[in-house]
């Protein structure tokens, strides 16, 4: 029997991603794709990437209409939207996948500052923040699973060897992250136009960015002690990828070598995390189209910082792939399953 799922929120670009994956997934059926916008379409016409992979129809329907269909749903929803629809699925005895920030953050008062009023705030703690390399065994039990934002999830990756043996200050790091314009999503924006990217490079939301707080919360946890960074997002003029680089004073000594090795060692035998070869560094266009996160190290012996570079697929472990991870998760099936595929550039 194969699991069905469903999309609701399926006409944006992490909707486009999870419809390719699902759609090739060889456990799942997928059942249905929500769109108030294109209700009545085909998803292929909207998409014609699609075509011959699914033959499904947008259809504009209730949350109670589909969790009638479905065994697990992916909320591709806006941030605000997922916390009124959540609790539908989730009373019906649905697992839950939310893409949004609605259950990312533990404190209600921190996510109502940066966000908005919550209404199913009795939901917080019943989800689970979906980084698998992270939270793997919590995410196998839970029901609802909160999947990361794409710029915490190449930081905290990024980040987690180096806090956990407490080799830096943490009050000394700074995150300065690079992300393709798929990111600001599918709606037609001005400073996402062609014309508007095109040959530019400008940081934006600088020292305001909503994914500061989740951020925090995820090094806080793996630190384990209260700190802030500095957190600064750039625009890349490019479709999709996140590059990352994150700088922070060492306290302790500590050559390249043994960094690395310990970086290997902190993931091996983890899928999706793979660590460059000694003294490279990761680009964006050998992740593209696929689930992997890369992880490149430099050590600069004048400043005693290390320098850790992280590149993601911002729609991928960014978003619909890491989403379908765990959806493999706590559905009992193979981590890797539907998520093989290599990336799209060498």
């Amino acid at each position: 029997m194969k699991i069905k799922a469903a999309v609701f929120g399926a006409s944006g670009y992490t909707g486009q991603e999870l419809i390719r994956i699902l759609s090739c997934h060889p456990q799942v059926e997928l059942v249905a794709a929500t769109s108030r916008r294109y209700a009545g379409v085909k998803v292929a016409e909207i998409f014609p990437s699609l075509f011959g992979l699914t033959s499904l129809t947008y259809v504009n329907a209730t949350a109670q209409e589909i969790a009638g269909l479905c065994d697990v749903v992916f909320l591709a929803l806006p941030h605000g939207v997922s916390m009124d629809i959540a609790p539908v699925f989730i009373r019906a005895g649905r697992k839950v996948v939310d893409l949004s920030a609605d259950y990312r953050l533990r404190d209600l008062a921190t996510y109502e500052k940066w966000y908005a009023k919550h209404h199913s705030a009795d939901l917080f703690g019943q989800a689970v923040y979906g980084l698998p390399e992270l939270y793997r065994e919590a995410i196998k039990k839970s029901q609802l699973i909160a999947n990361p934002g794409c710029y915490p999830t190449s930081i905290i990756l990024g980040l987690t060897p180096v806090l956990q043996n407490k080799l830096v200050d943490v009050s000394t790091i700074i995150a300065d992250s690079a992300s393709g314009v798929s990111g600001a999503g599918r709606d037609p924006v001005v400073g996402s136009l062609f014309c508007e990217a095109d040959g530019g490079f400008k940081a934006y939301k600088v020292g305001k960015h909503r994914h500061t707080p989740e951020i925090e919360q995820e090094l806080n946890a793996q630190a384990g002690e209260i700190f802030a960074i500095s957190f600064t997002p750039h625009l890349l003029p490019v479709k999709r990828g996140i590059l990352s680089t994150i700088y922070a004073t060492l306290a302790k000594d500590i050559t390249l070598a043994e960094l690395h090795a310990m970086y290997r060692s902190a993931y091996a035998g983890e899928k999706f995390v793979r660590i460059c070869p000694l003294g490279t560094t990761p680009n964006i266009s050998s992740v593209c189209g696929s689930n992997y996160c890369d992880i490149g190290l430099a050590h600069d012996p004048r400043t005693h910082r290390v320098i850790i570079v992280s590149a993601i697929d911002n729609l991928m472990k960014g978003a619909a792939g890491q989403a379908v991870q765990n959806m493999n998760l706590i559905c009992s099936l193979a981590e890797d399953s539907g998520l093989t595929m290599p990336p799209l550039y060498p």
